[in-house]
């Protein structure tokens, strides 16, 4: 009698931090197979990244190439500007389409800016079906103006549009950095749609997710999964793993979750 299916995804969204940063003892160079381990720590099926420049992609997919990658610059192809990469489990996932919008009021230019921002932001997102289950589901990644309070909302708004628009896209998952806390208007404007993996009666202390480089014993929880009707979570933390020498892998902490389809 063969198994049933695996009806559950792990998930992980990271913010590694731009590798251009000059962050002295914390240089990429110095962490950057720290990353590699936080990743490999929790063997996530999908992972989505921020502040991922071209050549730490390139380096993600050479030290992990089980996944596969779809990423854009969010000042527009052929730049070196931050992605918003997502990876996903080749040997899991097949790729059925994938693309990238601004977070501005003309969604389809991508490099162009609106509200407040004060850079150009992306959106990525890749519609994959899970090879174990047979369900097809849309996957979202993005990094929310750190500056705009303006930008942040209508942002959210507009992903909650985008994500309503297709109607075929299956169930819906989104991970970033939100440059919010939870509560704020953004998330509120997420939750209208989606529903934030959180479960703040499992988790014991403050909720931060950004670390600075160090230890701090209260702040906000600005990295995030959402997830539309179709998933459920469980599961959901803040991977607060740092070296033996007491380094993080980034100044923001991973978060993850496991979702898992509600549907047979």
């Amino acid at each position: 009698m063969s198994a049933a299916p695996d009806q559950s995804l792990r998930v992980m969204t990271f913010n590694i931090r731009y590798g251009s940063a000059q962050d002295g003892e914390n240089h990429w160079n110095n962490r950057k197979t720290l990353v590699i381990e936080a990743i490999e720590r929790y063997d996530p099926d999908l992972l989505g990244t921020q502040e991922c420049l071209p050549f730490q992609e390139a380096y993600i997919r050479e030290k992990l190439p089980q996944y596969g990658c779809y990423a854009v610059s969010r000042e527009g192809e052929g730049t070196t500007g931050e992605e918003c990469a997502i990876f996903y489990r080749k040997s899991r996932f097949e790729l059925l389409d994938q693309g990238s919008i601004a977070l501005s009021e003309t969604p389809e230019k991508i490099g162009s800016v609106s509200w407040d921002s004060s850079l150009p932001r992306i959106a990525s997102w890749v519609k994959l079906r899970d090879k174990q289950s047979g369900h097809t589901f849309t996957f979202w990644n993005t990094h929310f103006d750190h500056r705009g309070s303006q930008a942040r909302e209508e942002a959210a708004k507009l992903l909650v549009k985008q994500m309503k628009s297709a109607s075929d896209s299956g169930p819906v998952l989104l991970t970033g950095d939100f440059n919010a806390d939870a509560g704020s208007p953004p998330h509120q404007a997420l939750a209208t749609y989606l529903t934030d993996s959180w479960n703040k009666n499992k988790w014991a202390g403050s909720a931060w997710t950004f670390n600075g480089w160090s230890e701090p014993t209260k702040g906000a929880r600005i990295d995030w999964i959402f997830h539309s009707q179709g998933f459920q979570a469980t599961d959901t933390t803040i991977d607060r793993w740092k070296s033996d020498t007491g380094r993080y892998p980034s100044d923001h902490c991973p978060v993850t979750t496991t979702l898992t389809f509600t549907t047979k």
